[in-house]
């Protein structure tokens, strides 16, 4: 598809100005590439991360969590970079606060 846009784009070019065509013809393609990975790939991953990263600073005591290596639990305790939770009576753990992947549902 990008080789029959570009031979179309050639194809527009004046027959006596083959000599002096535009560079700028040959960067259209990869500039197009590079909108649809934004829209498609880029945008959302940041969406995602800057939401992740608001659920992360508004964690409180009392919340339900899961972590990344699939720990549920509950804060009890907070601390710049760790969480503490509480995953069974009279059983605490400390994890980073970046290893939470997600609030448990309830």
């Amino acid at each position: 598809m990008m080789i029959s846009l570009l031979n179309a784009t050639l194809a527009l070019t004046p027959a006596g100005a083959e000599g002096q065509k535009n560079s700028f013809v040959y960067f259209v393609p990869y500039i197009l590439i590079f909108v649809v990975f934004y829209f498609l790939l880029i945008a959302p991953a940041r969406k995602k991360q800057k939401k992740h990263s608001e659920m992360l600073d508004g964690l409180k005591n009392g919340d339900r969590v899961i972590t990344n290596g699939g720990i549920h639990g509950t804060v009890v305790g907070l601390a710049d970079g760790v969480i503490q939770l509480r995953i069974a009576d009279q059983v605490k753990i400390e994890v980073s606060r970046s290893a939470v992947a997600a609030l448990q549902s309830e």
